[in-house]
């Protein structure tokens, strides 16, 4: 009995010593492992930060900063859990994270007023983006280093386990019964510690919502990737993703159809890659795409698989949703040679992506290089279309070569900028092209060349108007909707209303725009083929589009009283639409030469500087008086 008590006591002893071991490297690892996460919390806030600064130069707006704030608000609450668990060295790095982030929000601060000013010499990001630079390389540092600090921890627990288990084997052949219990009480006990130190770690690299890899992981995995590849001399690349509209699903549905969408785009796009490529989710609905051994050509054939999979109806619970997403592509070592450049190179394709709306993108250098004074103008221009007196119409007359009467008139938008003075529209109508602003454009002009539609007919003057359609415009299925609302609005009837379209914006989609057209036809509002010449026609589509009209192109009809092949396309243009059963115009028309070679072909009306040039709506009322009675006939 001494022997056994002795032998129990020296058991009890060992078996209080590896639990208290084992719960002090327990908590050791939990410290440390919330440590990591805080600064993983930091690294995302910061990334948060600088995607809002450059989010803000091309689209400036409250929702950006409440963005850019809400990420600043998230940062210092890391900071202070930094302080709250780190050493005294965590705590001398966490006030000097806050020293650089406050510079860096100044230097911010400093970017958005220029931006809001419209100051372009002012807009410095080089001060921003280096302060960035040094947080993130700060941040990284320590998260590497807490990473392998929790592993280390994490081995001595494992030690103290095995040790505290064979002190309790050995004891179990002296004790038997009491050993028994001790064994199945300590072994219990230190496995569930075990199992809450993996769940820790676990929790500091994955997605709770998703259980994707998180982006301390993807950097770790991604990082691994590289230097592999440089050592086998192959390409990897990475995708960035991103839910177009995501925020729509959130605000109509509510945020537990949103979380369910997440967790099936989750799961779709794990189902489509390779079984060696790496999925995460970075945040909200941005996820990241590691490829090892895959060129961006490979890259980018996966991106567009994915697209199509990410295109497939989602059904959450009660509710069918449709998505669509946006997917950069940049391969290493070609865009980038590190983890963080791989990313922003990623996500600057995946921008341009959603801004082009091709849906996949693989990054260009030139991606990158922003223009200050196209940032401007996009910002001026938006402040236009909410202002009442910078955008006005000039209307070009348009007459019949027959008896020279006015057929109708063609509405021009025209920019009077309140300290650059008059902008060309072949300047502002580009850049618009280019973002979601050409349909408020067009929808602006719609509703000025309508409402002045009203006050000809007013005025007893009944004036055809042709407004131009822009090809996204014209692929958008609110467009028609639109025409109606504005036409019942002025009361205006439809065959007042001509709507031009071009040969390319016909291609880009010809079953999309010919069923639009045809809506739009079977309203009454007469519809022309512009530009006509200068695309890539099919015969096929042309003859089946319900068109009233066809203009040639001005480049054609300038040089043909001097150019015989320009007088044989002019001529071909003339004959194809007649033979259509389509009114003629030729646009560009500026000598006495130009009306009779077009009188002679048979075309049937002229546009051009040998009648007019666009004029505001007041002066081509007096010059329609001047030129005939008041009451012009419908064209």
């Amino acid at each position: 009995m001494t022997g056994l008590a002795v032998i129990m006591l020296g058991l009890t002893g060992l078996s209080v010593t590896g639990v208290a071991q084992t719960r002090r490297s327990a908590a050791a690892v939990s410290k440390v492992c919330a440590l990591a996460a805080a600064y993983g919390r930091i690294h995302d806030a910061v990334i948060t930060e600088e995607r809002s600064e450059r989010l803000y130069r091309v689209e400036p707006g409250s929702v950006v900063r409440t963005s850019h704030t809400t990420a600043g608000a998230s940062l210092q609450d890391a900071l202070l859990d930094v302080e709250r668990f780190g050493t005294d060295t965590d705590r001398r790095l966490a006030t000097e994270l806050g020293a650089l982030h406050g510079q860096y929000l100044q230097a911010v601060t400093d970017v958005f007023d220029a931006v809001d000013d419209g100051d372009v010499a002012r807009i410095d990001t080089g001060r921003a983006q280096s302060l960035f630079e040094r947080i993130n390389r700060i941040v990284q540092t320590a998260t590497v280093e807490r990473d392998a600090q929790a592993a280390r921890a994490l081995r001595h627990l494992e030690r103290v386990e095995t040790l505290a288990f064979i002190a309790t084997v050995a004891g179990f052949a002296v004790g038997l019964v009491l050993m028994t219990v001790l064994l199945v009480a300590s072994v219990g006990y230190q496995r569930r510690l075990m199992r809450h130190a993996a769940s820790s770690e676990y929790l500091a690299s994955h997605d709770s919502l998703t259980g994707l890899p998180n982006r301390a992981l993807f950097a770790r995995r991604a990082a691994d990737a590289l230097r592999d590849a440089q050592d086998r001399g192959a390409g990897t690349s990475v995708l960035m993703l991103d839910l177009d509209r995501f925020k729509e699903v959130n605000d109509t549905l509510g945020h537990h159809y949103g979380d369910e969408l997440l967790r099936q785009v989750a799961a779709r796009t794990s189902a489509t890659v390779r079984s060696g490529d790496l999925v995460a989710r970075l945040s909200g609905d941005e996820f990241a795409i590691l490829l090892p051994q895959a060129a961006a050509h490979d890259a980018a054939r996966l991106a567009t698989r994915l697209q199509s999979e990410l295109h497939r109806s989602f059904v959450l619970d009660d509710v069918t949703v449709d998505i669509e997403a946006s997917i950069g592509v940049a391969a290493a070592p070609e865009h980038a040679t590190t983890v963080e450049a791989a990313l922003r190179c990623a996500d600057i394709a995946m921008y341009s992506a959603k801004d082009t709306k091709t849906g996949v993108a693989v990054y260009d250098p030139a991606m990158q290089v922003e223009d200050g004074s196209r940032l401007l103008l996009l910002g001026d221009l938006r402040r236009a279309l909410d202002s009442t007196d910078q955008l006005t119409l000039h209307y070009q007359p348009k007459i019949r070569l027959n008896d020279g009467q006015v057929s109708g008139a063609e509405a021009l938008v025209r920019w009077q900028h309140p300290t650059r003075g008059a902008i060309p529209p072949a300047e502002f109508i580009p850049v618009a092209e280019t973002t979601g602003l050409i349909s408020r454009l067009t929808l602006y002009v719609l509703r000025a060349a309508l409402g002045q539609v009203r006050t000809w007919l007013d005025d007893g003057l009944t004036l055809p108007v042709a407004v131009n359609v822009s090809p996204r415009c014209l692929l958008d299925a609110g467009l028609v909707g639109h025409v109606v609302a504005l036409l019942r609005e002025f009361d205006v009837p439809a065959s007042l209303l001509r709507l031009e379209v071009t040969e390319s914006a016909v291609m880009a989609n010809p079953a999309t725009a010919t069923a639009t057209l045809t809506e739009l036809h079977e309203l009454g509002v007469r519809l022309s083929i512009d530009d006509y010449g200068t695309g890539y026609s099919s015969m096929a589509y042309l003859k089946r589009l319900p068109v009233d009209e066809l203009k040639v192109d001005r480049t054609f009809v300038l040089h043909m009283d001097a150019d015989h092949d320009d007088a044989v396309l002019v001529r071909g243009a003339i004959e194809l639409g007649h033979n259509l059963g389509m009114t003629v115009v030729a646009e560009g028309v500026e000598g006495i030469a130009h009306v009779a070679a077009l009188q002679a072909l048979g075309c049937d009306i002229a546009q051009g500087y040998h009648y007019a040039r666009p004029m505001p709506a007041a002066d081509l009322s007096r010059w329609i008086s001047d030129q005939r009675p008041a009451t012009v006939p419908v064209g």
